[in-house]
């Protein structure tokens, strides 16, 4: 339910790169611990949106790394 959710999320907020990386830092942070849907957030980004917003995921999904 919660990846659902995030993915319909930031399919809305894609066209702009300011809010997608801003809904994605909250979305991982909500997640919290949730390692396996936080996972599969991550390949779903990279599959969906890699090649537009590789940047943005990589340094989101690090900067969540490096709190847990």
């Amino acid at each position: 339910m919660t990846l659902d959710f995030s993915k319909t999320i930031l399919e809305k907020v894609s066209f702009d790169r300011y809010l997608f990386s801003k809904e994605l830092r909250k979305l991982v942070i909500w997640m919290g611990n949730e390692n396996e849907e936080v996972k599969n957030l991550y390949q779903w980004c990279v599959d969906n949106f890699g090649k537009e917003y590789s940047d943005v995921i990589q340094q989101v999904f690090e900067r969540q790394q490096l709190k847990d």
